[in-house]
């Protein structure tokens, strides 16, 4: 069993409850319509149900009457909701009017239903900016306590099954914070674990914090930053196995660890590998699935308090399918 297919079994022993509020998209209602009947998870769309219904019918697909199907038009949340939206954002300046026009938009709707509780996740993406995905999110649900930034992750499937989890390696940050300090690369270090447990099924992280030096070999104010990252890291989860810094090298090649890192835990054995930012980050996951013939899956956003996660405008019908099993994933852990 691949990878993907872990994901999606995982997916399928608690079924979560993901909103996708782009309903009128057909890449997404289709994928909706594969969930539905898969079973991989409880589907919720943003929409007027009969337009919805009518919508599915005209594309063939069969189960999305299955499906929760909200309209902010006519919901009788819709004031619950309004006055929630209200309270978290008066002291930014929205008044109760702007609300209510806002809670309209399905991408805010739907992380207000999470938000309640009556949701677990939300997807979005195919027709929406990754800021338009992100704002709300982080308006509404916020980060998880004692995170102050979101990042985002990678899946790097490989073909060489000697290193990370028989060739899968969790990457971080690839997608969102350019220029993290310490502070937010620790956060990263920490979430970029937790979805290695939660989506990859790893059940023990070891994570390097990679840099151009290993373990003092090169002096430079950056990798200062990976070695104070480190040592935060380590303070904000004592349990959690993570060394730094370290060349790719020494993280991931026992023979080199020994030579570079020797008596290290985690040189030559990581799977989980937290670039110094995400230019080298971005650079470095495209070259291995260019060069290495590898498939990237994601980006997976983490640190947001609940899963929240980006498509790319150009994602498939099976990009779609793939992140309701990785959001519902994460919505469980």
């Amino acid at each position: 069993m691949d990878i993907i297919q872990q994901i999606i079994a995982r997916a399928k022993t608690s079924t979560q409850r993901i909103v996708l509020p782009e309903s009128f998209e057909e890449r997404t209602i289709t994928a909706a319509d594969r969930a539905i009947a898969d079973g991989l998870a409880d589907i919720i769309l943003i929409g007027n149900r009969q337009k919805v219904l009518d919508y599915a019918e005209s594309l063939g697909l069969k189960n999305i009457s299955r499906a929760t199907i909200i309209d902010p038009e006519t919901s009788e949340k819709t004031a619950e909701y309004t006055n929630l939206l209200y309270e978290l954002r008066k002291a930014k300046g929205m008044t109760p009017e702007q609300a209510a026009q806002l809670v309209k938009n399905p991408l805010y709707f739907g992380c207000l239903i999470i938000k309640s509780g009556d949701a677990d996740g939300q997807i979005s993406g195919a027709l929406s900016t990754t800021g338009d995905t992100l704002r709300p999110a982080l308006q509404i649900i916020k980060c998880k306590p004692g995170i102050t930034c979101v990042s985002g992750a990678m899946l790097l499937v490989t073909k060489t099954p000697q290193y990370g989890e028989d060739g899968v390696l969790v990457v971080g940050d690839v997608a969102v914070t350019p220029m993290p300090d310490a502070s937010q690369l620790a956060q990263i270090a920490l979430c970029t674990a937790d979805t290695a447990r939660a989506v990859a099924g790893f059940k023990q992280p070891r994570v390097a914090m990679l840099s151009f030096s290993t373990k003092g070999s090169a002096k430079h104010e950056v990798v200062d930053k990976v070695v104070e990252a480190t040592a935060l890291a380590k303070q904000l989860d004592p349990s959690l196995c993570i060394d730094g810094e370290l060349q790719a090298d020494a993280a991931l090649v026992p023979g080199v660890a020994a030579k570079k890192a020797p008596g290290s835990d985690i040189a030559g054995k990581a799977n989980v590998l937290v670039f110094p930012n995400l230019e080298v980050g971005n650079i470095g996951y495209k070259l291995v699935q260019r060069l290495g013939d590898a498939d990237a899956i994601g980006p997976i956003l983490q640190g947001i308090a609940r899963p929240v996660n980006d498509l790319s405008r150009g994602c498939s019908v099976d990009d779609i399918y793939k992140m309701i099993a990785i959001t519902a994933c994460q919505a469980m852990a």
